[in-house]
């Protein structure tokens, strides 16, 4: 079993940056994609953006360029570094990993969230 953490989210104004962090309980499999989802009020889940086994990454279109994904494999810990935010980034934002070689693309647009772990969420507020 692994537990993931979320910490980072905040309210800030339109344009203004957060740094979200995502720490496992423990080491994982050698092989897995770790990615952000994101759930805004009334709508259904989002992929934000995610990094596969070999490190390859992926961006929903509506973050890239503003958004991006990191991981320290010592850390055991998953960041999002959030530039110039605009209101409708505006969600919870959750942390998941999925063992296995997957590409980072299908995980982020393509998985069901299914025999996999995630977070309990961390808010994410962006007023103008």
């Amino acid at each position: 079993q692994v537990r993931l953490m979320e910490s980072g989210g905040g309210s800030v104004q339109v344009g203004g940056s957060l740094r979200l962090s995502c720490a496992a309980s423990r080491h994982t499999h050698s092989d897995h994609c770790m990615g952000w989802f994101r759930q805004a009020p009334g709508k259904g889940r989002e992929g934000v953006a995610s990094v596969d086994y070999d490190g390859s990454t992926s961006y929903a279109d509506s973050v890239k360029g503003r958004f991006t994904i990191s991981k320290d494999n010592a850390k055991r810990t998953l960041y999002l570094e959030m530039t110039n935010l605009k209101p409708e980034d505006t969600a919870i934002y959750y942390c998941a990993l999925k063992g296995g070689r997957y590409a980072s693309s299908w995980f982020l647009h393509l998985w069901t969230g299914r025999d996999g772990y995630w977070g309990q969420g961390t808010q994410v507020i962006v007023s103008s």
